[in-house]
């Protein structure tokens, strides 16, 4: 139960609307339980009255069965209002606390989580959770406040039949929620251990339709999404047993209670013997606190689910950021200058770089090559701190990039990285990502046209939409808005990760030289697999083995590096 602890806290920034919507619970409640036991001594008292000629005031009962029947009306109507206006909040709150919590994990942290379980963590989970409330605190705490109110109320007429009653309750209470606890947290665990299980799985399948197609595997992994399935069904059939056997427990619960009052009540209710129409009372009011027991065996049978989710949810939440920046620091790279320091760095004990140094000095146009896993892609992440180096330093203008805040440290680098994340939007939000201060439609509109885009701006222009992950461009047109990101941005540093990578040879050295006319001033560190654009860099370093293996000029390593001067041949 400690792992709802955190959970239970964060409930009290809606404590307000929590505690109206509970208010307004324990009213529909009472207003219930009164309308039934008010029309059953009612309709007694009227019919007793009625055979016996005795005169009755008929106005005030039926001005209070009146009364009672829009009380409940409209306080059922406001409770749900509230209630799931509470929930959506509570719901808000968690999402608002898991991506905070989310934001400052480096790649070290989430490297062992699938991205589709993350997102299940994200959203499942935490939807999960609003059981806490909606299903177990709200019913509970309305259900013990109006067994406390039935004991005066009862109480009034005759304390035998109060205790009776609220013992028969206070019994349920306690035995109900506990025995379906025990019966629902296998099939709840399962049921939600499935759902994430069968998300994982189908966006797998969705996401690789292409290659499933290609190999003529869809079939088989079809398969394999269906047994999934089937498992998940299976436990949610499962919960649904529990849940019917927790009805008819609950109706069986009640009709003993019900029988009970009924038998003790005919002796008489308090000194009416015989009881005469206030025997209805007492037995009406038993008879309406069905309403008020129904949630007691369904909100156990969540609570595994909601203890698994809470877990699944604080193992995110919980982790130490693996990399940390301090909240501000006076340190600044408005040169541009980069130092990499005998750096020892690996994957999961696999060693990539070792005791690599490297010397990128201000303004100039550095490029490395290598073969795929020598460690390229690797230096940059590490100069951009998505990861953390075990061993040496990474200095950007002589400081320790451990002492730049993030916001200054980002600011000081544009980054083209191989894989151009692009959101759900429009062209102008996905442009737009790479300045902070809002930049007019001429100048995205331009920066497009230059990187061979402005087809794009045809039909509905900046306002058009790209698409999940820009499904609805080429891989080509992707790379191309990475581009223009970088040309929206005035770093000091120009970070490029293959920034050419799936463009045809002409498109190539057209880029480029925007990508140098943009670097003019600025510090460039390009990777590449491709020669083109090599005369242009001031120095170019091989890498291999985890090290710098040889660095110079282009002309200078075609005559003095065999290797080099092959590609470059092959290439050419």
């Amino acid at each position: 139960m400690k792992v709802l602890l955190p959970f239970l806290s964060l409930f009290r920034r809606q404590w307000l609307m929590m505690s109206i919507g509970l208010l307004l619970t324990i009213l529909t409640l009472a207003a219930g339980i009164g309308l039934l036991s008010l029309s059953g001594w009612f309709l007694s008292a009227a019919a007793v009255a009625g055979l016996s000629g005795v005169g009755m005031n008929y106005f005030t009962p039926a001005g209070g069965v009146r009364g009672f029947s829009i009380a409940r009306t409209a306080s059922r109507y406001g409770e749900r209002l509230m209630t799931h206006e509470a929930t959506f909040r509570i719901l808000t709150d968690l999402r608002q606390w898991a991506w905070t919590s989310l934001l400052p994990l480096s790649e070290r942290n989430l490297t062992c989580m699938r991205r589709a379980d993350l997102l299940n963590r994200l959203v499942a989970d935490i939807d999960t959770l609003d059981h806490l409330y909606l299903r177990l605190l709200t019913p509970l705490t309305a259900f013990v406040l109006m067994m406390l109110a039935l004991f005066g109320f009862i109480g009034w007429f005759d304390w035998q039949l109060a205790i009776l009653l609220c013992g028969g309750l206070l019994t349920a209470w306690l035995v109900l929620p506990l025995l379906f606890y025990r019966l629902g947290k296998t099939p709840g665990t399962a049921t939600l251990e499935g759902r994430s299980s069968y998300r994982v799985a189908l966006l797998a399948w969705l996401a690789g339709q292409a290659e499933l197609a290609l190999f003529g595997a869809t079939e088989k992994q079809r398969q394999q999404l269906d047994v999934v399935e089937s498992r998940w069904l299976a436990s949610q059939s499962a919960m649904a047993v529990v849940t019917g056997l927790s009805q008819a427990a609950l109706i069986i619960f009640h009709g003993g209670i019900l029988l009970l009052m009924l038998w003790f009540a005919a002796d008489g209710v308090g000194s009416a013997v015989p009881p005469g129409p206030m025997m209805a009372l007492p037995v009406f009011c038993a008879l309406a606190v069905f309403e008020m027991m129904m949630p007691l065996a369904g909100a156990f049978q969540h609570l595994s689910s909601c203890l698994l989710a809470a877990e699944r949810v604080s193992e995110l939440t919980s982790q130490q950021a693996d990399i940390t920046f301090p909240i501000t620091s006076s340190a600044t790279a408005h040169q541009g200058a980069i130092e990499l320091q005998n750096i020892v760095f690996g994957y999961n004990e696999q060693p990539v770089l070792n005791q690599l140094n490297l010397n990128v000095v201000a303004g100039s146009k550095v490029a490395l090559l290598g073969k795929t896993g020598c460690g390229k892609s690797t230096l940059l992440a590490l100069i951009t701190r998505q990861w953390q180096v075990q061993q040496g330093q990474v200095l950007l203008d002589g400081t320790p990039v451990e002492q730049f805040d993030e916001a200054t440290l980002r600011s000081a680098m544009t980054v083209v990285s191989q894989r151009v994340a692009l959101l759900a939007g429009s062209l102008r939000d996905n442009l737009q990502l790479a300045v902070t201060d809002k930049v007019d439609d001429t100048r995205l509109a331009e920066v497009l046209t230059q990187v061979g885009l402005a087809h794009l701006l045809e039909g509905q222009g900046l306002k058009a939409w790209i698409g999940e992950g820009g499904r609805q461009l080429s891989g080509g047109e992707q790379r191309r808005i990475g581009v223009a990101r970088a040309l929206l941005r005035d770093a000091p540093i120009l970070l490029l990760d293959e920034p050419t990578e799936g463009l045809d040879r002409r498109t190539e050295q057209e880029i480029l030289k925007l990508l140098f006319a943009h670097a003019s001033g600025k510090t460039m560190l390009m990777i590449s697999h491709r020669l083109t654009g090599m005369a242009e860099m001031d120095c170019i370093h091989l890498l291999d083995g985890g090290a710098v293996k040889a660095s110079g000029t282009h002309l200078q390593l075609l005559s003095s590096e065999p290797a080099y001067s092959a590609l470059y041949n092959k290439l050419h």
